[in-house]
């Protein structure tokens, strides 16, 4: 079996050992359903007052405020459905697609939708959120950090306009939570989304965090479950092994940001130093406005795709962009947003690193990497 390397971690994350080691006593012998009335599901329902305190805690808000949903895509659309027919909603045009098709659904049902306009690096101007403020505005919802750029957004800034203007504010930070020291405090926050997959925990479970004082209606009906607001039984396992990787994620952002970063300048100063033609999409890599994981590259006069797939064949994955888009055929939006034409978009490759990967592994890719631009830059000389 050839060697596997993994460089999509804006995608997906491998569950830490640990975090598999605390999920399985709840796959099997701590098996009951919390909401039971018996001593051992009382247990479990202490256990998952725990996992609210200690994620609580890596936010800076209160327990009560942490609300456990299946998945980052659900955690946003049950925030965004805070406005109701008749209200505004201010946005981005680079947001998850989890924010933008949601939004197009609530444009049909009477919802008023102003998506905003991003800079070369993928920057809201300040100025363009407060000009987009109407007297129906109710939220505002701006992602964190981009899932195909990496580019984090003036979140204070932002949470400051809104707090000015006593509207909510929601970010996802299903790219942020984890890899960002986050204050929901300190930057004005009211609802932020996380999902545990991105930060080394297990797929299916997710959060939302909802300030006491916003008033969302619950997303799922049913029994009494998480104050009522979303019913149905508790993932134990999912919520055990997300609790672990966010407080070990959040334990060692510093260390593992220098590790992750170090790698990625290692990367893009080969890169660029030893591939023509190519450039970044975002921030520069010694900007502090990118999340360290992320590297976002041009090859010009290339089809990403083929990239792609000569890639793969050497056992190295990455992506073209985001995974929930993968199989869709258009050009990024994100990247169409920041002003590429169509070409250099579907020239683009996204590599997100995490702190798994060695110094070896980068200088197999890059290798590669050289090795698949020539060829294809070749065929397609050949081609014309």
């Amino acid at each position: 079996m050839k060697q596997v390397i993994y460089l999509d971690n804006a995608a997906t994350t491998p569950i830490d050992k640990d975090v598999l080691k605390a999920m399985m006593p709840f796959l099997t012998d701590e098996y009951y359903n919390p909401s039971a009335s018996y001593d051992y599901a009382y247990d479990l329902s202490v256990k998952i007052n725990e996992c609210k305190n200690i994620i609580a805690e890596t936010l800076n808000c209160n327990p009560n405020e942490i609300y456990f949903t299946s998945c980052g895509s659900e955690s946003d659309n049950w925030a965004l459905r805070y406005v109701r027919p008749g209200g505004h909603i201010i946005t981005s045009k680079i947001e998850h697609h989890a924010i933008l098709n949601t939004c197009k659904y609530l444009e049909s049902i009477g919802v008023e939708v102003t998506y905003l306009d991003v800079d070369s690096h993928g920057l809201i101007p300040i100025n363009s959120i407060e000009h987009a403020i109407k007297d129906n505005t109710k939220l505002i919802s701006i992602m964190y950090a981009n899932n195909e750029i990496g580019t984090i957004q003036q979140i204070n800034d932002i949470g400051r306009i809104a707090k000015k203007y006593n509207i909510v504010f929601h970010t996802d930070a299903v790219q942020a939570y984890g890899h960002v020291d986050i204050d929901v405090n300190n930057d004005y926050i009211d609802m932020l989304s996380a999902s545990a997959h991105k930060f080394n925990g297990p797929k299916g479970i997710g959060f939302l965090y909802i300030r006491n004082d916003v008033n969302l209606d619950p997303l799922i009906y049913g029994g009494h479950q998480q104050s009522g607001k979303r019913a149905g039984t508790y993932n134990v396992p999912g919520i055990i092994g997300m609790t672990t990787a966010a407080k070990t994620s959040c334990e060692h952002i510093n260390s593992d940001c220098k590790y992750i970063s170090g790698l990625r300048d290692y990367m893009w100063n080969r890169l660029s130093k030893e591939i023509d033609d190519i450039f970044i999409n975002g921030f520069d890599v010694k900007s502090c406005g990118r999340v360290v994981n992320n590297l976002n590259v041009c090859f010009k006069n290339i089809q990403g795709e083929q990239l792609l797939t000569l890639l793969s064949m050497n056992g190295i994955c990455v992506s073209t962009g985001s995974a929930c888009n993968s199989n869709s055929g258009d050009v990024s939006h994100v990247l169409k947003a920041i002003g590429l034409s169509d070409d250099d978009a579907s020239s683009s490759i996204r590599f997100t690193l995490s702190k798994s990967n060695t110094k070896e592994e980068i200088d197999y890719v890059i290798d590669v990497l050289k090795r698949s631009v020539e060829q294809l830059r070749r065929i397609n000389k050949n081609e014309d």
